[in-house]
């Protein structure tokens, strides 16, 4: 899957100010719902959710939320680069500055692949490197496009 499906230029947040874990999934569900019609408190719960089955956060100051949802026709990425690392229960036990939320339509079948396509690009070393330096939006969509 193109990465460049799932993130609009539009969709990249250069230096969220976020206090916890929990603030964060706030804020993206609030900016997923302005941009996608649904519900702030549908997004917010299934992430929630998504969440106690066990963390996103992959690892390399990296997560990937992400939960399915009824009503939502297309996928939805935002990626998010923390304005300072915050304590995400990350696999690894370290702190998350990279954020890529994914919502999915609740019959998508290609959500793993999706999934899998995000977090390849975002644990290369060049391509976190290049997110980390960036200093603005564009250069980071470009990144995570590979956009050059």
């Amino acid at each position: 899957m193109d990465l460049a499906d799932l993130i609009a230029p539009d969709r990249v947040i250069l230096r969220l100010q976020v206090s916890s874990k929990s603030h964060l999934l706030a804020d993206l569900s609030r900016r997923a719902a302005t941009a996608t019609g649904l519900p702030q408190k549908q997004i917010a719960d299934a992430l929630e959710a998504r969440e106690r089955l066990g963390s996103t956060g992959v690892g390399a100051g990296i997560a990937l939320p992400h939960a399915q949802l009824a009503g939502l026709g297309a996928f939805y990425g935002l990626f998010a680069r923390l304005d300072r690392p915050l304590d995400y229960d990350a696999i690894d036990g370290r702190p998350v500055d990279l954020v890529f939320l994914l919502l999915i339509p609740a019959n998508a079948t290609e959500h793993l692949q999706a999934l899998a396509a995000i977090a390849r690009r975002l644990r290369d070393t060049g391509t976190a490197a290049a997110l980390r330096a960036a200093t603005t939006a564009p250069e980071m969509h470009a990144a995570l496009t590979h956009a050059r």
